[in-house]
């Protein structure tokens, strides 16, 4: 993860921790709410700059090319001016950012414009969790998939304010503009409560990039399926409903809001489920419910049909990715290193979903498109089991952890592999 250099140890009160806890969570809500906003309007973006299915998946890859640009120079941002106020000056970057890709006329103002918008996004991202990590640690208790959570709710409030929008005919242009000035706001305000962790400043600045372990690979692989799944959903459900199965602009966005509002139900309960049932089960009934989400959008006939199949994906993927940065940071003697590589496995398939799904929809179908991300879906049945702990570190939760610690609840006994 990113650091500041060397880390304070002294722990501010138990009562400031708690309103940092609480800021940092209003920052992983304002977050998440910039990507609901803008995926609620793709259509609308799409119709806007007069471009086809294949044009529009080569677009919203750009996103993901920012990020996975950007995102190592997050460290030595956070490294120069400290990890709150690069928070701060992100986070803004990224909310002001929502209305360029509504402002773009066409293909080749578009993709920039998503290119610096999905930058703003990584960069940011990294010092939100950097931050949430070290909140989690100062706590002595987890909560980062609480914070994953609220980011899901914050994509559910503002696709639930675009579907609103698209339904009014609201031109985006006025809507997301209008949203990315409150958006920043709210993140200035949220910024102001989170900690400011002091370090070195003299010491030596993050790495550019970490050769990930070979652990990682296999982990990132379940994160793969579970992102390719979640971005092809949030960016294509939309498009799905209205080209496929010929809905409004208003119903088609509330497909991405049924999306997002599963992804936030079960990361805001995932904490519970996974301390009940284990990561590996947690992951494996997981995977059965997004396959069969998937399935549901292939064979629906019907919008409200598609519609529960988005939700069960959403529903059946949203613990994932928190569960595979968490069996990454435990598999070896380098967690942050294992992390990168899962990190950069995952943007990997955040960049070449959209494109993927827009490339084979040119070539044949968007349901056959989506056939892909069921079959994809039904790969986390298969890869749960790499998210078992290995044996150190269930000796590790068992003797406490670091002081004050709950057991991670992904911590189960190794067990011989599952079929």
């Amino acid at each position: 993860m990113v650091g500041n250099g060397a880390r304070n140890d002294a722990s501010p009160p138990a009562a400031a921790l708690r309103r940092a806890r609480w800021a940092i969570a209003l920052v992983f809500l304002v977050h998440g709410a910039v990507t609901g906003s803008f995926a609620t309007r793709v259509p609308w973006t799409q119709e806007h700059t007069g471009i086809g299915a294949g044009q529009l998946g080569v677009a919203l890859a750009f996103p993901a090319i920012g990020a996975s640009l950007a995102m190592p120079l997050a460290g030595r941002i956070s490294h120069r001016f400290g990890t709150r106020t690069a928070l701060r000056g992100l986070l803004a970057l990224w909310t002001l950012s929502l209305i360029l890709p509504a402002l773009s006329p066409g293909l080749y103002a578009l993709c920039p414009a998503l290119l610096l918008y999905g930058a703003s996004a990584g960069t940011s991202d990294v010092a939100m969790n950097a931050l949430g990590v070290e909140t989690e640690d100062r706590l002595g208790r987890p909560i980062m998939s609480g914070l994953h959570g609220m980011w899901s709710v914050g994509a559910l409030l503002g696709s639930a304010a675009g579907t609103v929008a698209a339904h009014a005919g609201t031109d985006a242009r006025l809507h997301l503009g209008g949203t990315a000035l409150v958006l920043t706001a709210a993140g200035a305000w949220a910024c102001g409560g989170v900690l400011d962790p002091r370090g070195t400043a003299d010491g030596p600045a993050p790495p550019r990039f970490a050769r990930p372990p070979k652990s990682a690979l296999v982990i990132g692989a379940v994160g793969f399926c579970a992102v390719f799944a979640e971005g092809a959903s949030l960016d294509w459900s939309a498009v799905y409903l209205r080209d496929v199965l010929g809905t409004g602009a208003g119903p088609a966005a509330a497909s991405t809001t049924a999306f997002a509002c599963t992804m936030a139900a079960a990361r805001l309960a995932g904490d519970r489920v996974v301390a009940r049932f284990g990561a590996v089960r947690t992951v494996r009934c997981g995977g059965i419910l997004a396959t069969a989400g998937g399935l549901l959008v292939v064979a629906a006939r019907h919008p409200v049909a598609a519609m529960a199949g988005f939700a069960l994906v959403g529903l059946g993927i949203a613990v994932v990715v928190p569960l595979a940065f968490a069996a990454a940071g435990r598999s070896g003697p380098a967690p942050s290193q294992a992390i990168a590589g899962v990190a950069t496995i995952t943007y990997a398939s955040g960049l070449i979903a959209p494109s993927t799904i827009g490339g084979i929809a040119q070539a044949t179908s968007l349901t056959i498109s989506f056939a892909l991300v069921t079959a994809l879906a039904a790969g986390l049945i298969v890869g749960a089991r790499v998210l078992r702990l290995p044996k150190h570190a269930v000796s590790a939760a068992a003797a406490g952890g670091r002081a004050g610690a709950e057991v991670p609840a992904a911590a189960e006994a190794p067990a011989p592999p599952q079929p």
